[in-house]
């Protein structure tokens, strides 16, 4: 039996992922970094106004966001610097088991070029590259702002 069995009909489903959010304080770095990683960038726009307040639950929201699409067109990450009011601070350099943490995982090919692109960039391993197992080559990388990015390449 499926999930979309036990709801009963006029309930409501989920019909994808749209897209993940994470706050930048340099939305240029940030846009660099995963343009080099392979994104595209769909779109940039200044939002604000009465809306955009009562949606995020803050005052005087002006923030500038810009949409970065995977090469398959099924994942977006935004991208997005807060103007006013102003950003709180976290800790860029939480380890992986930070509650509430966030790490974005890429499949890729050919890790070892991406992570000699990226460094430029900014980007630092936090652990190793390491081989699980006969499965995947793995590694988890900081890039802006902190943002934890991990790569798993299949082992071929």
């Amino acid at each position: 039996m499926n999930h979309t069995d036990q709801r009963g009909p006029g309930r409501g489903t989920i019909q994808r992922m749209d897209n993940i959010a994470i706050v930048v304080d340099d939305l240029a770095a940030a846009k660099a970094f995963f343009v080099e990683l392979g994104l595209e960038l769909e779109g940039e726009a200044t939002v604000e106004g009465s809306a955009v307040d009562r949606l995020v639950g803050l005052e005087g929201v002006r923030s500038d966001i810009a949409m970065m699409r995977t090469p398959d067109g099924h994942g977006r990450l935004e991208l997005t610097k807060y103007h006013t009011p102003s950003s709180r601070d976290g800790d860029p350099c939480a380890p992986a088991n930070t509650l509430g943490a966030h790490r974005i995982m890429f499949a890729v090919e050919d890790i070892d070029d991406i992570l000699d692109r990226l460094r430029p960039h900014g980007a630092e391993l936090v652990g190793e590259l390491v081989r699980y197992e006969n499965s995947y080559r793995l590694c988890y990388l900081r890039g802006p702002a902190g943002i934890m990015v991990a790569l798993a390449e299949p082992i071929k």
